[in-house]
């Protein structure tokens, strides 16, 4: 039987998402209901700009005190979307102490302090759930918390980044420069007027912490994450990439070691065979795969951010907290039981594609052979081509640890024959 009492929500930030979670909320109310058993009801929406028109929301639940709405004592969820660490975190972990559960979609704070997040849900016996702060629509955080709880998780690797992804697209398919591309995304829409955060890898670094955790059970924070940009990535290296017959994608990578000890999460440009199912997600598509002991190698696919795929994720975290609240029970917390060490990129091993500028003269190529073997990196293949007394020499490697391909570059730059080092990428996916 359907209890007639609803469930109330606060909903802090109405913009590109929050607007879709109360569209939604309203307009999906009846199925809403019967999927959790009792009414929920919009209670209050806090934003900046009370004036501003929101279509659908009576202005009567419209305020600007955040503090007050979550400090309200009726409230059963809050749903945060305002970003940002602060007044999100204090709005949060108040919602906490005044009785409410916590939907969020908050990436940079999450990876910065989940931790003390989930601490503070523990404490007050109340949810808080995220699946909208990693890959949109995509149901991934659900799945590795509880699909695979029962599993042994060894990597996960992803496109988390729509931006990046559809400018990187755009270079591939059609030949464009960096900022050409840039450009177009920002016309579309796909990138903000600061790309910073996405084309710079901090968004992507904060999805990979989240991520790692989740799947070690482990604590992985933000600052434990190496994050490189895809500033740098030009025509001439897509040119490169093809040759191999790969493609270039901006990847978050999380990994357990060999040995099990120790964990790493990085994000940076590497290029992916074409092979690789990951080569083919294309535009602002995102897509993550992850490879565990029983279940193999699973994918998961779709559009990883915009107002309404991530409202989908926000509601779908909505109906679990509300069914928990009915029921008088909690989903999971964090897992964190492992505790593992999360190892500096010097540890990372994979191949690396280098392509170098050099002198075109006889003795060259054993030369740079000579300092890849002093160093104890192995090479997989050799291409030079050389005209008017330069050449261009690329060399891609066998499995290295970043540690040992750092020597062997500073190495490289010290020989009288090596102009400069041209660029240098991880091969990834093989």
């Amino acid at each position: 039987m359907m209890r007639t009492r609803p469930l109330k929500v606060a909903l802090l930030g109405c913009g590109v998402v929050g607007s879709e979670v109360a569209r939604i909320m309203t307009t999906h109310a009846d199925d809403l209901a019967a999927r959790i058993g009792a009414p929920v009801e919009l209670a209050g929406v806090a934003v900046r700009r009370p004036s501003k028109l929101r279509e659908g929301i009576p202005q009567e639940l419209v305020t600007t005190d955040a503090t007050a709405l979550v400090k309200r004592g009726d409230i059963d969820v809050v749903v945060e979307v305002i970003g940002g660490i602060e007044p999100a975190r204090t709005l949060i972990t108040t919602a906490f102490e005044h009785g409410a559960s916590v939907v969020s979609a908050n990436k940079a704070l999450l990876a910065q302090d989940g931790a003390a997040l989930h601490a503070a849900a523990g404490q007050h016996g109340k949810d808080l759930y995220y699946e909208a702060a990693v890959a949109g629509a995509i149901p991934l955080i659900r799945p590795l918390r509880e699909s695979l709880a029962g599993d042994k998780v060894n990597r996960v690797l992803g496109i988390v980044n729509g931006t990046t992804n559809f400018i990187l697209d755009k270079m591939d398919s059609t030949g464009a420069g960096y900022q050409e591309a840039l450009d177009e995304a920002t016309a579309l829409g796909y990138a903000e007027a600061d790309p910073t955060a996405d084309v710079e890898g901090f968004d992507a670094a904060a999805k990979a912490a989240i991520l790692a955790g989740i799947a070690f059970h482990t604590r992985v924070r933000l600052d434990d994450v190496y994050r490189e940009g895809m500033t740098e990535v030009t025509a001439a290296d897509f040119a490169s990439a093809r040759n191999m017959g790969c493609t270039i994608k901006l990847l978050a990578i999380c990994e357990r070691a060999e040995d099990g000890q120790s964990v790493t999460a990085r994000v940076h440009p590497a290029m992916i065979p074409l092979s690789h199912p990951l080569a083919s997600v294309r535009g602002a598509y995102n897509a993550v795969f992850v490879e565990s002991d029983a279940s193999g190698q699973l994918m998961f696919y779709g559009p990883g951010a915009g107002g309404a795929p991530t409202a989908s994720a926000v509601l779908g975290d909505l109906v679990a907290v509300c069914r928990n609240r009915l029921s008088g029970t909690t989903g999971p917390g964090e897992s964190a039981y492992t505790a593992l060490p999360v190892s500096g990129m010097g540890e990372v091993v994979t191949r690396y594609h280098i392509s170098l500028d050099v002198a075109d003269k006889p003795g060259v190529l054993a030369q740079v052979a000579t300092v890849f073997a002093e160093h104890g990196v192995s090479i997989d293949t050799v291409r030079q081509q050389g005209k008017d007394g330069e050449a261009s020499l690329v060399v891609v490697t066998h499995r290295a640890s970043d540690a040992a391909l750092g020597g062997t570059v500073d190495a490289l730059r010290k020989l009288d024959t090596v102009r400069g080092v041209a660029s240098i990428m991880r091969v990834e996916g093989e």
